[in-house]
């Protein structure tokens, strides 16, 4: 299990200190909700902030663009040192344009992750699997932190499992929103590979956090 602490609910007034906490623990990976205010009616963070925590950090940099302009944007944020890029379906106006930047991402060497919002079918997710590295299943509304776990998540994640063991895919399935040591067992039980936690991680003892998550 890969737990991704999501920078989105850290204190940024102690973001050494927990950058070092973090890395005290089992988490594998960093995970950036980058927001444009277009495609979700919210803004977070630029490249620069990824560059810095870079230099503080080895860990695996998992980066979620939920912008209007996947394309671009997936450039700007590999520039600034993700190892992997995740994107939208719905950000996307054709399954050529989807194709376009999954290659565009692994041509630069990096990891092409797929996402879907809460309400868009999981079979728009499945005639990209054999070239995908990571599937996002959204267990929230994508735009803010803090909110509930979406019970349905649960059996969407056991559709995308289904099919990536039917055909033997090497992709893996993430989940990300209202995250806690509970909801973390019901999305493990259905089959993820990766959690992302954000409120639960940092307004919590974070070393204690990440273990009760794995």
């Amino acid at each position: 299990m890969i737990i991704a602490p999501s920078i989105l609910s850290m204190d940024f007034s102690k973001m050494n200190q927990q950058i070092v906490e973090i890395e005290s623990t089992k988490a594998k990976w960093l995970h950036f909700d980058v927001m444009d205010g277009h495609f979700v009616k919210n803004l977070t963070f630029g490249p620069d902030l990824l560059k810095g925590i870079r230099k503080l950090s080895s860990l695996y940099m998992d980066v979620h663009i939920m912008v209007e302009d996947p394309e671009y944007y997936a450039g700007v944020f590999m520039d600034a040192g993700a190892d992997g890029i995740t994107f939208h379906a719905e950000a996307c106006h054709s399954d050529e344009e989807i194709r376009k930047i999954i290659r565009l991402i692994k041509s630069r060497g990096k990891k092409a992750g797929l996402s879907i919002r809460p309400t868009t079918p999981t079979e728009v997710i499945l005639p990209f699997l054999d070239e995908l590295d990571l599937v996002l299943i959204m267990s929230v509304n994508p735009g803010f932190g803090g909110q509930a776990f979406i019970p349905e998540a649960a059996s969407r994640i056991r559709q995308i499992k289904q099919a990536i063991e039917q055909h033997n895919y090497q992709v893996l399935i993430e989940v990300d929103g209202g995250i806690n040591e509970e909801t973390a067992k019901i999305a493990k039980e259905a089959g993820v590979d990766v959690i992302v936690a954000g409120s639960y991680v940092f307004k919590n003892q974070i070393s204690e956090a990440v273990e009760r998550l794995c």
